[in-house]
């Protein structure tokens, strides 16, 4: 038996898929798994009984993933389950800022009273011009789930469509429409591009990427999108930026005071996965990631911990190891189940950084004995009796 507890609520289309094996407890010190969206887990004290963490999102700045990953408790996300939320929004954010649809919304409520107004709008929406978006260049930094997205409607808009990303895996690639350019490096999106939309994860590398240095290589009256994190973009340096007219729009989903002082801005109260079906698939791969680890020690689309999928086991026992990613380690667990005689009959192991994730499948039933030795070795930060 399994408990649970949701630090935020939780669509039931994802809760329904627990089983009877899960309670869930409002006794967060008792969980054995945790859900949570935006609630903030840094000042949380996490207890032995935590094992896993499924947030229903993207992002996990709100979530201590060295302090948990030191304690063998291991931190998911649900990668692409919002993605097509935020592309939805990035296409209403660039119409946004090409048309001004908002400042004509505006006159026409101003104007409600007026009996006149279907004649005067006809002067005033000289004001509201804007530009169409075919045969715009747009710049597509960061071709993840919602960047590969975002990068495809954007060519299907019969946009120029260039896209960079470093670390481009095989399967969002093989995603990517072939009429879409990916270029070497930033440098190459910001000199040619009209419009410049930005889907990378906040690190320590990509804070503030877009600043003052990145400006002065964009062309004049380049039109900026940031549905992914705040604090990619340097405040002061687009308010330069902005002022100068060297960005004539910043769209953002990301309000705050020094941004909302600023001209020219078009700004969302962080609207990219508030949406029904959003929050459905994100509820639904957290309960299935938390599901998975749980009942079969399976890592997917974990942020602390390498990804390690040995299946269903089909052996006696199955153990798993959370431990320090360091030399002879392997070694060291191997002979605990050596010196209790007994046998491996499979066995998957994977590291990233400072942690490493292993599965043993045994020809024997799993003792709490063993599990204990196991825990005692130096190095070693979490051991689960799966079966």
């Amino acid at each position: 038996m399994f408990k649970y507890t949701c630090l935020n609520p939780i669509a039931d289309v994802g809760l329904n898929n627990l089983t009877d094996e899960y309670t869930k407890t409002d006794d967060f010190a008792e969980a054995d798994a945790v859900l949570v969206r935006s609630a903030a887990m840094h000042d949380m004290e996490l207890s032995d009984n935590l094992c896993a963490v499924a947030r229903a999102g993207a992002g996990v700045n709100n979530i201590p993933l060295d302090k948990c990953a030191d304690k063998g408790i291991v931190v998911f996300n649900t990668p692409g389950a919002n993605a097509n939320g935020v592309k939805e929004l990035f296409v209403t954010g660039m119409l946004l800022a090409a048309r001004d649809v908002v400042g004509g919304i505006e006159w026409a409520k101003e104007n409600a009273d007026n009996e006149n107004i279907s004649k005067d709008m006809e002067k005033a929406k000289k004001q509201f011009a804007g530009t169409e978006l075919m045969g715009k260049k747009i710049g597509v930094i960061g071709l993840g789930a919602i960047g590969v997205l975002v990068a495809n409607v954007a060519n299907r808009m019969k946009m120029d469509v260039y896209g960079v990303d470093p670390f481009l895996s095989v399967n969002n690639a093989l995603s990517l429409s072939r009429d879409v350019k990916i270029v070497k490096s930033y440098e190459e999106i910001y000199k040619n591009c009209d419009y410049i939309t930005i889907h990378v994860p906040l690190l320590e590398d990509t804070k503030g990427m877009l600043n003052k240095e990145a400006f002065d290589k964009m062309k004049d009256g380049v039109v900026i999108l940031n549905m992914a994190r705040d604090t990619l973009v340097n405040d002061d340096d687009m308010k330069a930026a902005l002022e100068s007219g060297k960005v004539a729009k910043y769209v953002t989903d990301f309000p705050n005071p020094a941004v909302m002082k600023m001209p020219n801005v078009i700004a969302t109260p962080h609207l990219g996965a508030s949406t029904a079906e959003s929050e459905d698939n994100c509820a639904v791969m957290a309960v299935d990631e938390i599901r998975n680890y749980m009942e079969n020690g399976n890592i997917v689309n974990s942020v602390n911990y390498p990804n390690c999928d040995a299946g269903v086991c089909d052996t006696k026992g199955r153990i798993t190891v959370c431990h320090k990613n360091v030399p002879a380690m392997l070694n060291r667990i191997t002979n605990v189940f050596s010196e209790a005689n007994i046998n491996i009959a499979h066995m998957t192991n994977k590291s990233r950084g400072n942690y490493a994730y292993c599965i043993f499948d045994i020809d024997s039933e799993s003792s709490a004995d063993v599990a204990d030795k196991l825990s005692a070795v130096d190095g070693v930060l979490k051991v689960r009796i799966i079966k």
